[in-house]
């Protein structure tokens, strides 16, 4: 049967299996917006700007394990939403993002609201296509798919012009497995390499297992958590692998890093053989790569995209391999080899000593309110169950340190290009995936500004997360830094017109709650996911204006270089 353009995305969409599609429409997406509304395989929800359909989609994928899926008009709405790409491309999530363009005949003549897509795009998408031939969409379509959940993830764009839309075509149903001659991914490891590193880390005294977002996205938490059992080794979750080993497992460690614990720095740097899964040494974790190479040990690194091996620190034995598939290759050569491994009582005892450091600890106050208190507090109420998004700043590594993850996927954060404004779109994409669980936003009263129109959003579709304001009145990482390394002169880091968060929760039609004592904390949160369990509840706590995220690892540092308070600096 001919249909055309707009219908055959739609089909393929079904086709997919898509539920939830986020997005905004524009003229030159209206023939796709027409075929939406005459289904009834997915459900489209009306955002309220570009970046945060982007944000809601990467969120949707991040807690399901699902490609997410968001549409966009052209000019604006690309250059809206490009954010929302950057940031989804930097934690390797996959996604689809399907862009209206101007007519065939018109691109290159700077028609009304034209933009390059395909040029602003490259940079920050793992592969994107432009549709010229009605006839290419629904292999286009299927292979963006492909493309994004395979391998190292990614979001793919698909940009197709208003008259591809329009254009007759027959329908191809999809026939057997997609095969892309120029594109195979490498799922299994290299069993020689996978051998070498069994023999190194069953003679190792000090084996460390330190674990980024890879572990998350293979869905290969049980396999480490069996690993890290059979080996009794410690191990890190980097912060986009955290929930991927319990967090009250024994031998985990905390986060390493930048704001990671006194322990997991430590070992990181002192053993012997560190095992990387699904990490990329970057930055944030390591520091300065200099000071991190120090100290000789043996690395092996286990990762699906060969670009991230050795690109920031020389590997002894790199795995190339999907994380799940290799961990599950190496527990099988674990549980039948003849090597005894040498006892870890020494290495466990070094280990407890720098957790006798409490480097997590801090100062209560029953006069103001501690935002380490309330995520501890938030942990307690939700049994460490809820779904957690955050944005991005000192509140983002509060969140992160003192709320204790459990289980993968329930941790979501913007990691690698750190994106303010992600918490709340963050929370649709997590609620309309995984309905009727507990979803907490933790913000702080600069971020949530930032896409605070989606409260609109949430009304609509009757979706109801916590948002818990740590509100300091301050940018609080920006002040940090400005205290630390510019002689507290505070440029432009200070809120100066804030508004009654109260109010404008009451104003979008949901509730409102302004906390200023200690003694009202677990109260309030109690009231929201109990009393208010079915509401959108804003949670406004007026935090202590001066504290600071420890311990802290200063730019152009090493890993031991840690500063755990104020009193080191």
């Amino acid at each position: 049967m001919e249909t055309n353009g707009a219908d055959i995305v739609v089909r393929c969409l079904a086709d997919e299996g898509v539920e939830h599609v986020f997005g905004y429409p524009g003229g030159a997406v209206l023939y796709i917006y027409d075929a939406i509304f005459k289904q009834d395989k997915f459900q489209h929800i009306l955002v309220r700007h570009e970046q945060a359909a982007v944000h809601a989609a990467d969120a949707y994928s991040r807690s399901s394990d699902k490609v997410g899926v968001c549409i966009v008009t052209s000019g604006p709405g690309v250059t809206n939403a490009i954010t929302g790409i950057a940031t989804a491309y930097m934690d390797s999530i996959p996604l689809v993002i399907i862009s209206g363009q101007v007519p065939t005949a018109a691109i290159g003549e700077d028609a009304f609201q034209e933009c390059d897509t395909v040029g602003i795009t490259r940079p920050c998408v793992k592969h994107n296509f432009l549709v010229r031939d009605v006839k290419d969409l629904a292999d286009t379509m299927r292979r963006a798919f492909y493309i994004a959940r395979t391998g190292r993830p990614g979001p793919v764009l698909v940009d197709i012009p208003k008259d591809i839309t329009l254009a007759p075509c027959k329908y191809v149903p999809p026939r057997g497995e997609i095969t892309m001659r120029s594109y195979a991914p490498v799922n299994k490891g290299h069993q020689g390499q996978i051998k070498k590193a069994v023999q190194m880390l069953l003679t190792a005294e000090r084996p460390m297992i330190y674990t980024g977002g890879g572990v998350i996205l293979s869905d290969a938490a049980a396999e480490l958590r069996a690993l890290v059992d059979l080996l009794g080794a410690p191990c890190t979750n980097t912060l986009m692998g955290l929930g991927s080993l319990p967090a009250d497992h024994p031998a985990f460690l905390g986060m390493p890093g930048m704001h990671g614990t006194y322990e997991a720095n430590m070992a990181m740097q002192h053993c012997d053989v560190l095992l990387a899964i699904g990490a990329r040494f970057d930055d944030r974790v390591i520091g300065n790569p200099k000071h991190f190479a120090q100290n000789p040990r043996k690395i092996v690194h286990i990762d699906i995209d060969p670009s991230s091996i050795s690109k920031r620190v020389r590997v002894d034995v790199p795995i190339v391999g999907n994380v799940k598939d290799v961990l599950v290759d190496m527990l099988a050569q674990l549980r039948t080899t003849d090597i005894k491994p040498p006892s870890l009582e020494k290495w466990w005892q070094q280990v407890k000593e720098w957790q006798g450091k409490e480097c997590l600890a801090y100062a209560g106050s029953t006069s103001v309110i501690k935002p380490q208190f309330v995520v501890e507090k938030l942990w307690e109420i939700t049994g460490g169950n809820a779904f957690v998004t955050s944005d991005v700043g000192q509140h983002q590594m509060w969140a992160a340190q003192y709320y204790r993850f459990g289980q993968p996927r329930r941790w979501i954060n913007s990691g690698g290009l750190g994106t303010m404004g992600v918490g709340l779109p963050y929370a649709m994409g997590v609620q309309m995936a995984n309905p009727g669980q507990d979803v907490a936003v933790i913000t702080g009263e600069a971020s949530i500004q930032m896409n605070i129109q989606e409260l609109s959003t949430c009304h609509q579709y009757h979706l109801t997360p916590k948002i818990i304001c740590l509100n300091n009145r301050f940018l609080g990482m920006v002040r940090q830094w400005q205290q630390i390394d510019y002689g507290s002169r505070y440029s432009e880091s200070y809120m100066d017109s804030l508004p009654d968060f109260v109010k404008v929760a009451e104003a979008y039609g949901h509730v409102g709650l302004r906390i200023e004592s200690p003694s009202d904390v677990e109260p309030a949160l109690r009231e929201a996911f109990r009393k208010h369990k079915d509401r959108l509840v804003f949670l406004d706590f007026i935090t202590d204006r001066t504290e600071n995220v420890w311990p802290m690892v200063k730019a152009g540092r090493g890993l031991t270089e840690m500063l755990l308070g104020s009193e080191d600096l």
